[in-house]
């Protein structure tokens, strides 16, 4: 029996090696391309069952390369990898009718899973899970709170791609001030749904009576003070995107409803007996843990996993501050565009010491202050807001508060007979504790952004006892 052909077009060499050895031991043949042109030959003369194609290729983009070989009879599935991503890249490959798009570095458990996955698909049907070529059109600006090429952004990407490919509901999480309207309406704005309507309703924001007339709408003199019938955001939304913000705070009186609207895409208004259907694509997003307010009683699981179907993760910024240059630039152009402004040093250096509790909302808050009270082209530490450059000064403080703590610590340890290595491990546990509070008790947010290996950090914790 002939093994399945791959076309892998990539011009890093020891990549593509990489990727030939992945595909050989899933029983495929492969087939490598260093630039954009030699791989459409090659296309062009053999029959694959996959192409693996980078969008970086040194004579061309890798999404011209898509487009035209899913213009072919043949249409392979296409894998697309990039170690630059960026939303509008993965948005454009997905509406191109890429399969799969992965990010350098790439994850070699990912990498074998998604392989094996489009390479069963196309030899049960070619054309499975890939998008009819066409014309595509180009994706509206994200604007820069959706920027960045952190690691954890180039994964937001990934999801955001997937979610504008899909008419299936969307549940975006991440804290406050991350971005989640803005990516509900990016979504909605490069969705088969952009030319209907976008209406989002703040589901924390209105008691219980207001936010159930607000969503179902109500009819004539269902509650005193309504003189007419007045559809709700559900009707409002028809053909288009409903957005339910903060859905984690729903009253649960107000869960069940929504529920059977989410199953049966019908409704009554308030004080009202007919069943009304209405089609939507609806999207929602919260700050909250939803599976531990599932766990709590306070969310209904079924309603969860029916708003899960796909999940946009939104990151903090405090953990990708690698982006905070990048992201201040793009911010300044699009705040003072006739202004060249640029940050000192010294202003970057505070910036990337904030912790960033209200995250790129606030940042914007910052730079809008500074280039308010700066009359020239380099934002200095002077013209930072106080609060921001108070909250950095004390860091020295707090090293030798800590630095005194240790010695009196190290002293009694010593004094007690304990041995280096329980000194080291003790210490180590404090630290490991420390750490993941900080991280709100995420392990792989705290893996991913102090580079620790996910399977030590899980072997550590468990001899410490942090399991719980």
């Amino acid at each position: 029996m002939t093994p399945p052909q791959v076309l892998i077009i990539e011009d890093e060499n020891a990549l593509a090696r990489a990727l030939a050895a992945v595909c050989q031991r899933l029983g495929a043949a492969a087939k490598l391309c260093a630039s954009g042109e030699r791989g459409l030959k090659e296309f062009r003369a053999g029959s694959f069952s996959l192409v693996i194609l980078d969008i970086g290729l040194p004579d061309m983009s890798g999404l011209a390369v898509l487009q035209t070989v899913n213009q072919s009879p043949a249409r392979p599935p296409v894998l697309i990898i990039t170690a630059h991503g960026t939303l509008d890249n993965a948005v454009s490959a997905r509406q191109l009718g890429a399969a799969g798009y992965l990010v350098k570095p790439l994850d070699l458990l990912e990498l074998e899973q998604t392989l094996q996955q489009l390479l069963a698909s196309h030899a049960s049907a070619p054309s499975t899970g890939r998008q009819a070529a066409g014309a595509v059109a180009p994706p509206e600006d994200a604007g820069p709170f959706l920027g960045g090429a952190s690691p954890a952004m180039q994964r937001a990407f990934v999801a955001i791609a997937h979610a504008t490919a899909s008419d299936a509901p969307a549940l975006i999480t991440g804290p406050t001030g991350a971005g989640k309207t803005l990516a509900a309406r990016f979504i909605h704005n490069n969705s088969s749904r952009r030319a209907g309507p976008f209406v989002t309703l703040i589901c924390g924001a209105l008691p219980q009576p207001l936010l159930e007339s607000e969503l179902f709408g109500h009819e004539k003199n269902a509650f005193t003070g309504a003189a007419a019938m007045r559809p709700g955001h559900l009707e409002r939304a028809a053909g288009g995107t409903l957005f339910l913000d903060e859905i984690g705070d729903i009253p649960p009186g107000l869960q069940a409803k929504l529920l059977r609207f989410v199953e049966e895409k019908t409704f009554n208004r308030v004080g009202g007996r007919q069943d009304l259907r209405v089609d939507l694509r609806l999207i929602t997003a919260t700050h909250r843990r939803l599976p531990e307010e599932v766990q709590a009683g306070r969310f209904r699981e079924d309603l969860y996993y029916r708003l899960h179907v796909l999940e946009v993760e939104l990151p903090a910024l405090a953990e990708r501050k690698e982006d905070i240059p990048a992201l201040s630039a793009m911010l300044l152009g699009r705040m003072a565009p006739q202004r060249e402004l640029s940050l000192s040093p010294d202003s970057l250096a505070l910036l990337a010491a904030h912790d960033w509790p209200g995250n790129v909302r606030e940042l914007r808050n910052v730079l809008e202050h500074a280039l308010t009270v700066c009359s020239g082209n380099i934002i200095q530490p002077q013209h930072l807001p106080q609060s921001l450059c108070r909250a950095s000064q004390p860091a020295a403080d707090v090293g030798a508060e800590l630095d005194r703590a240790l010695e009196h610590w190290v002293g009694a340890k010593v004094r007690a007979g304990v041995t280096y290595k329980d000194l080291c491990g003790e210490l180590e546990s404090t630290v490991l504790k420390h750490l993941l509070r900080h991280f709100d008790r995420k392990p792989t947010v705290l893996a991913r952004v102090l580079k620790i290996n996910r399977a030590t950090l899980l072997k550590k914790r468990r001899g410490f006892g942090l399991d719980s």
